[in-house]
């Protein structure tokens, strides 16, 4: 073979091998090198990688719920900014979108406000074939539930309980349920959620009451007994209820799997516990709302961030109730360090019997305002 034809076959053969490369990679905005966030992270590629034109992608989202390796390699794979604004409340969600004027593409709505958001036209349809990879990684558990029977409108985001939680080292004697919580000798030593439907809710089961009533007489039952109770309480908290535990500015309270979780991994002082009347349980999820300007980017950042070697950093994070299996099963096999404190534990792995007896906050309509009066009125003074 004469030496110029086989400089031309190694040329065909170096650019053939460039093409495949190329096509196996799947391209990102920083080229086909590796990703590497600011802090170390290497960031996969997309298991599917979605043509995004938008620059921009607006979250409103839930305080502390948002791995910051998340938003770092998003922009690095998609070349989008990520503006990230976020609520403590979901009626602080509801009111803003309500009120129009805004621009975000995705929210976390709770279960109990879903239905709400639908009806007012708040939040879109979902295009399922867009999704497919997403939901073939969840557990069917978390899918179908009652607020969104055919997943319409929300993916599961995290789920998790609310329940007790106590400083063994301090408290004598500890609360078994919601009714303990009026015992004078918790007076000012007590931080609760700032979520009016969770407070009000756990009055009533404390009462027997189903915790979504629409009955203006238990309504009003668990508003006076509920008036003997807030002046008790040293700090409503929906941020970081767990800072205050930990730091011993109070020694228990009603919080949030992840909180209680994180908090007794700083100390095992730290007892969660479901009260005998049943715990609250409950579901965040992803919404696109309505009218959302960076559709592209709102579907390629949840196919991104679902993905199981993106989402196990909930467990690292936010420790809260994991509906992602496929995530589940890529932190057991890469990272049993923290798979294996999460199944262990029954904060984050809830027993069955806590689920069977637990409790669903659900949109209760027009008697919405009543629940908003009880809460204006006696927290007023807080």
């Amino acid at each position: 073979m004469n030496k110029p034809l086989v400089w031309k076959l190694l040329a065909i053969a170096a650019l053939f091998s460039l093409l495949l490369a190329a096509c196996g990679s799947g391209g990102n905005a920083a080229g086909d090198k590796e990703i590497v966030t600011s802090s170390g992270f290497v960031c996969p590629l997309p298991d599917q990688k979605f043509d995004v034109t938008s620059k921009e992608l607006n979250l409103f989202v839930w305080t502390e719920y948002i791995p910051t390796e998340w938003k770092e390699c998003f922009t690095l794979v998609y070349g989008v900014k990520i503006n990230h604004d976020e609520y403590s409340a979901n009626e602080e969600m509801y009111a803003k979108l309500s009120a129009g004027g805004t621009n975000y593409d995705l929210v976390q709505p709770t279960d109990y406000i879903v239905s709400l958001m639908v009806s007012k036209g708040l939040i879109q349809k979902l295009d399922k074939t867009k999704l497919q990879t997403v939901l073939a990684n969840l557990d069917p558990n978390y899918l179908g539930l009652e607020f969104d029977p055919n997943n319409d409108y929300t993916l599961p985001y995290q789920a998790g309980t609310d329940a007790l939680i106590y400083n063994a080292d301090k408290v004598q004697n500890p609360p078994k349920k919601w009714a303990d919580l009026w015992n004078p000798e918790y007076a000012g030593r007590m931080v609760f959620l700032d979520d009016s439907r969770v407070i009000i809710g756990m009055t009533l089961i404390s009462l027997g009451y189903d915790p979504n009533t629409t009955d203006p007489a238990q309504l009003n039952e668990a508003k006076a007994r509920l008036a003997e109770l807030i002046p008790n309480v040293k700090l409503f908290d929906s941020d970081s209820p767990k800072t205050a535990l930990i730091a011993g500015d109070v020694d228990l309270g009603v919080t949030w799997t992840g909180e209680a979780f994180t908090a007794q991994q700083e100390n095992p002082a730290f007892v969660y516990v479901y009260p005998e009347e049943g715990a609250v349980l409950w579901q965040d999820n992803w919404a696109i709302v309505a009218n959302a300007p960076h559709l592209d980017a709102a579907y390629a950042w949840i196919n991104y961030t679902m993905q199981p070697n993106m989402f196990w950093l909930m467990l690292r994070d936010f420790p809260y109730i994991n509906p992602n299996k496929g995530a589940l099963e890529f932190a057991k096999t890469n990272h049993p360090d923290l798979y294996d404190p999460y199944m262990a534990s029954s904060i984050t792995n809830v027993p069955q019997d806590v689920i069977d007896k637990g409790h669903r906050i659900e949109d209760v309509g027009d008697a919405l305002p009543l629940y908003d009066q009880i809460w204006t009125e006696v927290k007023g003074g807080q």
